[in-house]
């Protein structure tokens, strides 16, 4: 799982409220799917910007941040080419659909990645864990599209 999709998993688990400790978050992503290490862990809490209170870690006070002020959909993602190249695996299209399959864990910063770059083919996209559903506008506007990201693996 990528370091992102992981910090997502995070900050999703602490938008329900404190976690109480590290082991316990631990096992909270356990049960997502997400595995990672006490080291790994705690270098991810310091980069979120995670506070520890009396009731746990949580949320700084500026919302779901990294600590710097910005919200996490701030942060700068890698270029949509090499996620793309890194991630995807295949890109079908369905009338004014793409339907792109990503590794497991990439589809949601994949997809971040994607509708970052505001292409007017793409009216929205939706993730799930490796699968990312692209609605575009008409078919011939999913066709171009699909190409577009094609390309992007060679």
């Amino acid at each position: 799982m990528s370091k992102l999709s992981r910090h997502q998993a995070i900050l999703e688990l602490l938008g329900s409220g404190p976690v109480p400790s590290q082991e316990e978050l631990q096992r909270l992503l356990h049960r997502k799917g997400v595995d990672a290490g006490q080291a790994t862990l705690s270098r991810d809490i310091r980069e979120l910007g995670l506070v520890k209170t009396a009731e746990g870690y949580s949320l700084p006070a500026n919302g779901n941040g990294n600590g710097n002020g910005h919200s996490y959909s701030d942060v700068a993602l890698p270029s949509v080419s090499r996620l793309v190249r890194e991630f995807v695996t295949s890109v079908r299209t369905a009338q004014n659909l793409l339907v792109t399959k990503t590794s497991v864990g990439s589809a949601q910063p994949v997809a971040a990645a994607l509708d970052g770059e505001n292409w007017p083919e793409a009216i929205g996209t939706i993730a799930g864990d490796d699968t990312i559903l692209i609605v575009c506008t008409d078919s011939r506007s999913a066709g171009r599209l699909a190409g577009r990201i094609q390309g992007m693996l060679a």
